[in-house]
C-alpha cells in the first residue's frame, strides 16, 4: 500500500519567515530560528493520522553566496531535532540553474515520492509562496496556502486557504472524516 504524505515548506510554514519590507526571508543563523507555537502539534496531528512529513525547501541563498550549506543543514538538524519530521529535501540552485529540484518545478516532491512510494493523489502540499503551492499542484497533491499577506503575489490556484499551520492540519483532518481525503 502507497504512503501518504504531506510535503511542507520550511520558510513560514515550519518555521516563522523573517519578513522584511513585507518580503519573506530564511533564518539566518540558529538565533533566528523560531518555532511557532502549535508547530509541533499539528505535526504530530498529521503524523498520527498516518502521513509522513516532509519538507520540501528553497535555499537559493547559498547558490547566491549569503549563506552557507552548514548554516543550512544546522538549522534544518534543529528542525529534525525539535519536530516530528521524517525527511527535509533541499534545493540549494537558483532560478539561473534551471533545475528540476526548485520549486516550483516538482522535482523535490516527485524524488522523494517514487523513493517512498507515496501517492500523491492522496497526499498535501501546504506552502506560503507560490512557488510551494505551483510545486504541490503540479506534482498531484492537494495544496494547502498559508496565507500571511506577504507583498508578492499569492498562488493562482489553490485547493484551501488558511491562516496557520495548524489550520492547515485541521481543514487535512476535517476533509478525512467527511470522506474526501
Amino acid at each position: 500500500m502507497a504512503s501518504r504524505a504531506v510535503f511542507l515548506d520550511r520558510d513560514g510554514v515550519v518555521n516563522r519567515a523573517l519578513v522584511r519590507e513585507g518580503k519573506p526571508y530564511p533564518p539566518r543563523d540558529l538565533s533566528e530560528l523560531e518555532v511557532p507555537l502549535g508547530t509541533a502539534e499539528a505535526l504530530e496531528e498529521l503524523r498520527a493520522a498516518g502521513y509522513l512529513l516532509i519538507v520540501i525547501t528553497n535555499q537559493p541563498d547559498v547558490a547566491r553566496g549569503n549563506q552557507s550549506r552548514a548554516m543550512v543543514e544546522a538549522i534544518n538538524a534543529a528542525l529534525r531535532a525539535r519536530l516530528p519530521l521524517d525527511e527535509i529535501r533541499v534545493c540549494y540552485h537558483d532560478d539561473v540553474d534551471r533545475c528540476s529540484c526548485r520549486k516550483p518545478e516538482p522535482g523535490l516532491i516527485l524524488d522523494a515520492a517514487r523513493e517512498r512510494g507515496i501517492d500523491l493523489a492522496a497526499s498535501y502540499t501546504i506552502g506560503d509562496r507560490w512557488r510551494d503551492v505551483e510545486a504541490g499542484e503540479r506534482a498531484g497533491t492537494t495544496t494547502i496556502f498559508i496565507d500571511y499577506g506577504y507583498r508578492e503575489a499569492p498562488p493562482s490556484r489553490f485547493d484551501a486557504k488558511v491562516s496557520s499551520l495548524a489550520e492547515a492540519a485541521s481543514w487535512i483532518r476535517s476533509r478525512e472524516r467527511s470522506g474526501q481525503a
